[in-house]
């Protein structure tokens, strides 16, 4: 039994949850969001919120049911609150600056890196140093972070990058005399 799976996803106040077969769109203050979950699993509608359950005791069934159901949950959550990723440069004369729809980040090649900012997210940047990447859909949000990261990764010897807050660098020894 899956233990993500089993509990059911709770609807907040303001947001409508519609199920049209394997469809389930979600519409809020945020937004709207829809996901197409697999054959294998079927979603019920209930007091408690949405519950996602296995059609069958295949090993594919079981495998993506508490898939779905975090899928469904993502949708609610992005479209009530949001999702945020937090970036933060590390650096002599690394910065980030925010300049319309464009991020320009100085991280240390003879040139400026140029970002277009996709649409449905937003990008701030508090400090030269900080970037906060935030929007309704996890996947667009999480996608956008991991490329603006993927420009100057952390290295691991004086940990100069682009690197997410949340994360360690696991830092090296230089070569010794």
């Amino acid at each position: 039994m899956s233990r993500i799976g089993k509990k059911p996803v709770g609807v907040p106040d303001g947001v409508q949850l519609t199920i049209d077969g394997q469809t389930v769109t979600a519409k809020g203050p945020k937004g709207e969001l829809s996901v197409v979950l697999v054959g294998d699993v079927t979603v019920d509608k209930t007091d408690e919120g949405v519950s996602v359950l296995p059609v069958g005791t295949s090993k594919r069934a079981r495998s993506m049911w508490g898939m779905s159901r975090t899928l469904v949950d993502n949708i609610v959550t992005g479209v009530s609150d949001g999702f945020e990723k937090r970036l933060e440069i590390n650096g002599v004369g690394y910065r980030a600056v925010l300049q319309g729809k464009s991020l320009h980040l100085a991280l240390g090649f003879s040139h400026d890196v140029n970002f277009p900012i996709p649409d449905g997210i937003e990008v701030q940047c508090p400090k030269p140093t900080e970037i906060v990447v935030s929007g309704f859909d996890k996947q667009k949000v999480g996608q956008v972070a991991a490329e603006i990261r993927r420009f100057r990764p952390p290295e691991p010897y004086k940990g100069k990058g682009v690197k997410y807050a949340d994360e360690y660098v696991f830092r090296k020894e230089g070569k010794k005399k």
